[in-house]
């Protein structure tokens, strides 16, 4: 059975998105099989992995009927996509609980990539997830929504929770312009899982630009990530 994981954030800006196809592409290097549902009508994570001009359904045409389900599956070099419907319309939890459980024996993990905030979106996606990783920045505003965002996860009865860090900055944390780690993980009240630094690379993807990649400097961190994602032991020194 696939481990299916919500990725969220309280607020939008903090890579949320891009944290999650450089995850899921450092998985896919360790071998496993992905694959990524996009739950935000935004609709980014196509971009993202190269995908764009193959789409023709989305999830929501697997859910109200109109396609087979691997009709709305596109393959990218490394993991496969489900891009989002530009409406919830006819969509509850229990149907895409339902659509999540289709590919449970085709996949090891299976991504909701959430929108942000805390909508019906987010709620869709933690519907079909059993594991989720909060996505925030170490400023006040974002750390304050990622708290609101773990808040709503953990009162839906999910346990499995972990914080990623992510376009962290030293400098601007020794400075005093950033919280640091121990101050992000305290206002959260989530265990942390990883830490990931401000990569230009990231920020291009949406342009072409390999999200993980050899010598980048976030290449390490997302592939300790993914191994903690896997329950290996690798040491959170920062």
């Amino acid at each position: 059975m696939a481990e299916k994981i919500l990725v969220a954030s309280g607020k939008g800006g903090v890579g949320k998105t891009s944290v999650t196809v450089g995850l899921c592409k450092a998985l896919h290097k360790c071998g496993k099989k992905v694959l990524i549902i996009d739950c935000d009508m935004l609709r980014s994570v196509d971009l993202l992995t190269g995908v764009t001009e193959k789409l023709l359904y989305d999830w929501g045409d697997v859910v109200l009927g109109r396609c087979e389900p691997c009709q709305a599956v596109y393959a990218s070099a490394d993991v496969d996509v489900m891009t989002c419907p530009f409406s919830y319309e006819g969509i509850d939890g229990g149907k895409m609980k339902n659509l999540v459980a289709l590919f449970d024996e085709q996949y090891d993990y299976i991504f909701l990539d959430a929108p942000a905030g805390i909508g019906k979106g987010f709620e869709l996606a933690l519907s079909g997830a059993d594991r989720a990783l909060v996505v925030s920045t170490a400023d006040l505003v974002c750390v304050r929504s990622a708290c609101r965002a773990a808040d709503v996860i953990f009162a839906s009865g999910m346990s499995d929770v972990r914080l990623i860090i992510n376009r962290v900055m030293k400098k601007d944390i020794k400075k005093g312009r950033l919280l640091n780690v121990d101050s992000v993980i305290d206002s959260t009240q989530v265990q942390l899982i990883g830490v990931i630094p401000e990569d230009k690379a990231i920020r291009l993807g949406s342009m072409g630009k390999n999200i993980y990649r050899t010598g980048q400097d976030s290449y390490i961190p997302f592939t300790n990530i993914a191994a903690r994602v896997r329950g290996e032991y690798i040491d959170l020194a920062l």
